[in-house]
């Protein structure tokens, strides 16, 4: 970049995902800051910098301790928006990674199929949002990431059980939702990442081995006999094809690669994961977006051109 382009900040909240933008940014000689947004001063008087701000603050910051994060970004998105800064995945999409309720209804709107879903605001409601459901089906966080609050209820008495018992999950934002199980034509998921109006690649996501715990990031890798994380952070070698949950889905060409390219348009949406399920019963069905997307080595490893390098290109041009 030459001495008079803008640097690119990125923010986010967890170092321990950053090395492969680094390495990316680094490969294209992209200059990057880092800004942490876990706890500081805002100045409201002063003058952001000049620059590029890519927001990749996650709806599971709050379980590493950074319970702050989505309202100090929530200023500066705003600080920083109200000055004509250019944001990428900026204010109005860390609203959406921030509720699935706004995710599933900006999903209808543009005409994604999704799961039949019923909002729970509070714990004394969750019983009666999931009277008319029949058996089995879920719960999860509507401020969700890494599988929060998701679980399997075979009877509605259990379900009872566990809304009075001591287990219980309490929401970040106090709202859980109920979702039919969806059963699967094949124990897999697919997420379709999408950088900058382009489709980079698909990935399946092995659920009979993973379950409801798929953050494709190598810092968040569990080994599933174990329990333990498969690589420890900053990590760069790619788990052992026996405990890796994620493969490229080779030669991905569906009709929903363009329906989640004109949803990302229409929304506003630069960087993100896209994750659905195609059902035993013939449906495909989109149950999460993911804006602050993770990649996987073992992904990046077999994958025609990698997500993180197309990133730090596109964030270059702007």
């Amino acid at each position: 970049m030459s001495s008079t382009s803008p640097k690119i900040y990125a923010l986010h909240e967890n170092p321990e995902w950053f090395p492969p933008f680094a390495r990316a940014f680094e490969a294209e000689g992209v200059e990057v800051e880092e800004w942490l947004l876990t706890d500081g001063v805002l100045d409201l008087d002063s003058v952001p910098p000049e620059g590029i701000f890519w927001s990749r603050i996650s709806a599971s910051s709050h379980t590493r301790e950074h319970g702050l994060s989505k309202d100090y970004a929530r200023a500066v998105l705003s600080w920083l928006e109200a000055h004509g800064r250019r944001t990428v995945n900026g204010r109005r999409i860390l609203e959406l990674e921030m509720s699935k309720v706004d995710q599933l209804t900006a999903l209808r709107a543009a005409g994604i199929d999704t799961p039949r879903t019923v909002a729970a605001i509070g714990r004394d409601a969750i019983l009666t949002a999931a009277k008319e459901f029949p058996t089995p089906f879920i719960t999860k966080h509507n401020q969700g990431g890494k599988g929060l609050g998701v679980r399997k209820f075979e009877s509605h008495g259990e379900l009872a059980e566990y809304v009075a018992g001591p287990d219980f999950e309490e929401p970040a934002d106090g709202i859980t939702l109920i979702q039919e199980f969806i059963v699967s034509a094949e124990p897999f998921i697919t997420r379709v990442e999408i950088v900058g109006g382009e489709f980079i690649y698909a990935i399946k996501a092995d659920t009979a081995r993973g379950g409801f715990q798929l953050c494709p990031a190598d810092a968040c890798a569990i080994d599933p006999s174990t329990g333990k994380p498969i690589m420890p952070p900053g990590a760069t070698i790619a788990p052992d094809e026996d405990t890796q949950l994620f493969s490229l889905r080779e030669d991905f060409d569906h009709p929903i690669i363009g329906k989640y390219l004109e949803f990302a348009r229409r929304t506003g949406l630069e960087v993100c994961g896209i994750e659905f399920m195609e059902t035993a019963d013939g449906r495909i069905l989109t149950y999460d977006v993911n804006t602050n997307t993770n990649y996987n080595a073992a992904v990046e490893a077999a994958a025609p051109r990698s997500a993180p390098r197309a990133l730090a290109r596109y964030l270059k041009q702007l």
